[in-house]
């Protein structure tokens, strides 16, 4: 009786993964600790001064964390509804945060009441800061105004009342102590100088406005909106430098990393994107449980934190470089010692003594071999069979069709069966590699189950499915051969054109070109 013989499951080349310096950098970092906030975080600010300290926005209150800390080391909860956009002063001794209540609140880090109040708008502020000055706060409400107020005197010192909606970001510079910058829901982002009664700029961003960004030089303005981040150029009057659509969601964060010469944005779809700030492209993403509303990465690059809608705060460190010790490792015995005798023929007097190799079958093998073919498809069709190694099970299928077994291994299946046989070959079928094998399964699904078409909402929508792939893939088809006809067109032009022929005649030691021309 002749042995067994496994399935032959056909290789594949997988494309490789391109790996860059970014890619070492970023995936640099520990798998990420989470905490439980009382409500979505909207806010995350880290403190400029070690040991970088970090406060978290979420519902009514504020919480100060520690660089490694899983539990708030402070909190300030004197809010009778939601707190937003608390926000360290440069030298970190001091927080403002606004209010749904209107009102602006200053917090001294040694205490826990507020040491100034300021009141004036008259709906929610969503957007608080700190001039470079230190002495001087902005503030943007849902009164859709935007505010200047003194520290030492609690006093408001001008308003502008130049937005038309919401105004629900800011930020100001670190080159002049007079600019600050605020986006709003009208689509506009403005640019205001407290020296002035008016704002100095106004740029179109095309989208809600959600967050903006001021590089250090305070030349370059990111704001996004929408899907898109934008980067304008300040000193040329608001001049739209690059327009960046590579979320799928709205953009709700933005964030740089500590030298500036990378650009993090945080999206509701889950994902952040790391663009480098000289060609713009997304050189690495994070993907996250679900829709980011806030980013901030530590002065460092040494923490990167996320605050979701669910409430959960995501918190990666760096791991440490490792340092190189010379640790006395037991000596392992030369390469020659595992490849002696690999190499000897025996003599004519020798007696040889075989090993038996055993030979362990795959679970799918071993129905086969017993022939148990709808068992074998079966354990082929579970999912780390099916959506992490599909090759395997397409081999199982051709062999099964080879023989000739494949057509009683597909039928007498239920609703729940069909289903997943049908989402496997409408997902696959259109990659060249298995096209062959599963354009003959469908035939045959298609072929046994034809007559209960009808029955089930589920199957029928799964064959049409199949049908969409399949439509789909044609309509590729057609339209490459439009292509390639396009392509042989012109290369044919090309062959009609004139041609010269260079000959060399040498006579009387002389060398010379003669050109002569064909005509066709």
């Amino acid at each position: 009786m002749a042995t067994y013989k496994p399935v032959v499951v056909q290789t594949f080349p997988k494309l490789g993964e391109r790996i860059t310096q970014d890619t070492v950098y970023w995936r640099g970092y520990k798998t990420p600790v989470q905490i439980k906030e009382f409500g979505a975080v909207t806010k995350i600010d880290f403190s400029p001064v070690s040991p970088y300290n970090y406060a978290v926005t979420a519902s009514s209150r504020i919480h100060i964390y520690g660089r490694y800390s899983q539990e708030p080391i402070k909190t300030f909860s004197r809010f009778k509804d939601a707190a937003y956009c608390a926000t360290y002063r440069d030298d970190g001794n001091l927080l403002v945060a606004g209010s749904e209540e209107g009102s602006i609140r200053l917090f001294d880090l040694s205490g826990r009441a507020p040491l100034r109040q300021f009141d004036g708008h008259t709906k929610a502020v969503h957007v608080v800061g700190f001039l470079s000055d230190k002495y001087r706060i902005f503030s943007g409400g849902d009164d859709y105004s935007s505010s200047l107020w003194d520290v030492p005197s609690a006093t408001e010192i001008v308003s502008y009342n130049e937005h038309t909606d919401y105004v629900r970001c800011g930020c100001a510079s670190k080159v002049n102590a007079d600019v600050f910058i605020t986006g709003s829901y009208d689509h506009t982002v403005k640019l205001f100088d407290a020296r002035t009664k008016s704002s100095v700029m106004t740029i179109e961003h095309g989208q809600p406005v959600e967050s903006v960004l001021l590089f250090p030089s305070g030349g370059l303005l990111v704001s996004a909106g929408g899907r898109y981040v934008k980067v304008w150029d300040v000193l040329k009057g608001g001049q739209l430098l690059v327009s960046l659509k590579n979320h799928h969601k709205t953009v709700t964060c933005l964030c740089l990393n500590s030298s500036g010469q990378r650009l993090l944005s945080g999206s509701l779809d889950r994902h952040v994107k790391i663009y480098s700030t000289t060609s713009y492209k997304v050189v690495h993403s994070f993907n996250y449980a679900t829709s980011i509303l806030s980013l901030a990465l530590s002065p460092e690059d040494e923490t990167i934190v996320v605050g979701m809608t669910n409430g959960v705060l995501n918190v990666k460190h760096r791991k440490p470089e490792e340092r190189k010790e010379r640790s006395e490792k037991k000596r392992q015995p030369a390469y020659r010692t595992y490849v002696k005798g690999r190499t000897y023929m025996p003599k004519q007097e020798d007696f040889c003594v075989s090993k038996p190799v055993k030979r362990v079958l795959r679970k799918y093998d071993k129905l086969l071999k017993s022939f148990q073919s709808s068992k074998a498809l079966d354990a082929v069709l579970e999912p780390p069979i099916r959506l992490y190694t599909p090759e395997v099970t397409v081999a199982v299928m051709q062999e099964l069709h080879r023989r000739g077994t494949l057509r009683s291994a597909l039928a007498g299946r239920d609703e729940k069966q069909i289903n997943l046989l049908l989402t496997f070959v409408a997902r696959r079928v259109i990659e060249p590699r298995f096209t062959a094998v599963l354009v003959t399964v469908a035939d045959m699904i298609t072929d046994i189950y034809q007559p209960v078409v009808g029955q089930s909402a589920i199957v029928d929508r799964q064959f049409l499915r199949l049908q969409e792939a399949i439509g789909k893939e044609i309509d590729y088809q057609e339209e490459l051969l439009e292509v390639l006809g396009m392509m042989d067109t012109l290369f044919a032009t090309f062959t009609k054109k004139r041609a010269t022929y260079l000959e060399e005649n040498k006579s009387n030691g002389l060398t010379e070109t003669i050109e002569t021309n064909r005509n066709n």
